[in-house]
C-alpha cells in the first residue's frame, strides 16, 4: 500500500492532491486504515484515479474493508481505464491471479504491457514473469530480462532477484555469476530472504564471488532468520564444514550487517 501510495504521487500531474496522498500513506503507516478509507472512499467516488486504485487495494486485502475481490476489481478497472499506471498493474494481478475475475492470462498481460509502457515497475516486473513463465505470450527469456531490468533499474526488488536468477542460470543472457551476485546483493539489501539465500549458495560454491563458507553461513543465517526454509537446511548443511572460530565469525558478521540495515554486508 505504501508503494501504491508513493507511486500515486510520483505519477500525480497536479499539486493539488499532494496533501490527501500523504495523509493517506501517513494513515496507512499507522494502521489507521479507517482513516485512510474517509480520505481516498470520497476522491474515488470523484473519479481520482490513484484513490480508486488504492481503495481497490483495500478491498484486495480486507482493510478496514471485509475483504472483496470483485469490488477490488471494480476499484482497479476504474482507474486502469484512467491510465493510472498502478491500476493497470493491479488488475493485471488479479487477471493473473483468478481473483475476482476469470483467470485469463492473455488480459493480464495487456494490462501490464499498458502500465510497463508507462514505467511502472509492477507492471514491467510483471511482464517479465508473464514472459519467463510462457503466461498469456510465447515464453521468451529475452523479453523476461528486458522487463525484468526496466524494473530493477528503478530499485524493484523482485525484479533485482529475478533479473539475478536469470543472469545465474543463463537464461536470456549469457549465464554471468558475477552479475547474478551483483543483483542478487541488491535484492538483499532490500530484505528480499530468498535473494539472501541465493547470495549464501555462490559463496557456498564459490561462482561469482570466492568460495566463503563464513559469509555463505552468514547470508544464510540472515535469509533464516526470515523463515526461509532452504536458507535453514542449507545454514546446517555448511555448519557442519566450519570449526567454532568460524562459526563464531559468521554470526558477528550476520549481527553487524543486520546493525547496518543489510547495508554493506559484503
Amino acid at each position: 500500500m505504501i508503494r501504491s501510495l508513493l507511486t500515486a504521487l510520483l505519477l500525480l500531474t497536479s499539486p493539488a492532491w499532494a496533501a490527501p496522498i500523504d495523509d493517506a500513506a501517513a494513515a496507512y503507516v499507522r494502521g489507521d486504515y479507517a482513516a485512510v478509507l474517509r480520505i481516498i472512499r470520497p476522491l474515488a467516488a470523484k473519479g481520482e484515479a490513484w484513490a480508486q486504485s488504492n481503495l481497490g487495494f483495500m478491498y484486495s486485502k480486507g482493510q478496514g474493508v471485509e475483504k472483496n475481490d470483485a469490488e477490488a476489481v471494480k476499484w482497479f478497472r476504474l482507474a486502469a481505464t484512467q491510465r493510472d499506471a498502478l491500476g493497470q498493474s493491479n488488475l493485471g494481478l488479479v487477471y493473473a491471479n483468478g481473483q475476482g475475475v476469470v483467470q485469463d492470462y492473455a488480459e493480464a498481460v495487456k494490462w501490464y504491457r499498458l502500465a510497463a509502457a508507462q514505467g511502472n515497475a509492477l507492471g514491467q516486473h510483471n511482464l517479465g514473469l508473464m514472459y519467463a513463465g510462457g503466461k498469456g505470450v510465447l515464453q521468451n527469456y529475452a523479453e523476461a530480462v528486458k522487463w525484468y531490468r526496466l524494473a530493477a533499474a528503478q530499485g524493484f526488488a523482485e525484479a533485482q532477484f529475478n533479473l539475478g536468477f536469470m543472469y545465474d542460470n543463463g537464461q536470456g543472457v549469457v549465464q554471468d555469476y558475477a552479475e547474478a551476485v551483483k543483483w542478487y546483493r541488491l535484492a538483499a539489501a532490500q530484505g528480499l530472504a530468498k535473494a539472501q539465500s541465493n547470495i549464501g549458495a555462490m559463496y557456498g560454491k564459490g561462482q561469482g564471488v570466492p568460495m566463503d563458507d563464513v559469509r555463505a553461513h552468514m547470508w544464510f543465517n540472515l535469509a533464516a532468520l526470515k523463515g526461509n526454509a532452504k536458507a535453514v537446511q542449507n545454514r546446517d548443511i555448511i555448519a557442519k564444514l566450519m570449526t567454532p572460530q568460524q562459526m563464531a565469525e559468521a554470526q558477528k558478521l550476520a549481527r553487524e550487517c543486520q546493525a547496518r540495515d543489510l547495508k554493506g554486508c559484503e
